[in-house]
């Protein structure tokens, strides 16, 4: 059977129990389509995705030599990818499967059954034009990158970074500020059990900085991302800090030669109970 000559096309009418049947006159529907142009073969059935229904698909392809297959029934959203597979199970291109939705779109929202008869049979007249033309596509593998980019480096990407990395990913953590933490390392409690914000965020930004799988970018953001979906390529600007960041241990002492404009102004400086506020100026 070659599936590139003139289209012998079959239509199956799905009555849905009483979900189609009881507003749309389904025989009469099947009826009308076996008359459409290019339609070799018409017929309803009570469930047509049952395996009984199923079956008569595949049995009507064989027997007679059809080309293209629609069933007009439910939302393609359900059951779309079921009759693709009966259609290449009945050794046909699955691509060259249609499907027309008589439910959602008809049956349910239409209360005059003759009105909804009428509609279902415009969208099986539209639904045969539109699979006479249809060609055979094949699906493509391509191999997929399982590397993670999560933006953002509050306890929401930190969360994520570390169920990712755990789950055994590499996962790249980018974050425009000097620190990961976000809003949640300025509270001072949480909403509502009122526990203490550094107790619960501390102990995951040090996970997050020494896990095996997790590269943290911080002082960085993302300019640019090409690609698709499994092979995305991402750019990402690292704004310089002039300091060795293996070396550095925060104590905050380089500010106060800083050449450069000072971020944050102000150094915080704990002696037991005495706070010390250092002012540092823009030299």
């Amino acid at each position: 059977m070659s599936e590139n000559g003139q289209p012998r096309i079959g239509v199956f009418v799905c009555q849905c129990g009483a979900n189609i049947a009881d507003k749309v006159n389904v025989a009469e529907v099947a009826e009308f389509a076996s008359k459409l142009d290019n339609v070799t073969f018409a017929a309803e059935y009570k469930f047509m995705c049952s395996d009984p229904g199923q079956d008569l698909i595949r049995k009507s392809i064989k027997e007679h030599n059809l080309n293209r297959v629609i069933v007009a029934s439910c939302s393609p959203l359900m059951h779309e990818p079921t009759f693709r597979g009966v259609t290449a199970e009945g050794e046909l291109n699955p691509f060259y499967f249609q499907m027309t939705n008589i439910r959602e779109q008809v049956s349910w929202v239409t209360k005059d059954p003759e009105a909804a008869t009428k509609k279902a049979k415009a969208l099986i007249s539209a639904s045969v034009r539109r699979v006479a033309l249809h060609e055979a596509l094949e699906k493509k593998e391509v191999p997929v990158r399982p590397e993670v980019l999560i933006v953002g480096g509050g306890i929401a990407g930190i969360h994520a970074a570390l169920t990712y990395a755990n789950s055994g990913k590499k996962v790249y953590l980018v974050e425009k500020e000097a620190s990961i933490g976000g809003h949640m390392s300025m509270l001072d409690k949480t909403f509502p059990t009122l526990d203490c914000s550094a107790c619960i965020l501390t102990p995951k930004m040090s996970d997050v900085g020494k896990h095996p799988n997790i590269e943290l970018l911080t002082w960085s953001e993302v300019k640019e991302i090409s690609g698709y979906v499994g092979n995305f390529e991402v750019t990402i600007n690292k704004k310089a800090r002039y300091i060795d960041v293996d070396k550095c241990n925060g104590c905050g002492m380089c500010w106060e030669c800083c050449p450069t404009t000072i971020t944050p102004s102000q150094r915080t400086i704990k002696k037991g109970d005495l706070t010390i506020k250092t002012v540092l100026k823009e030299n």
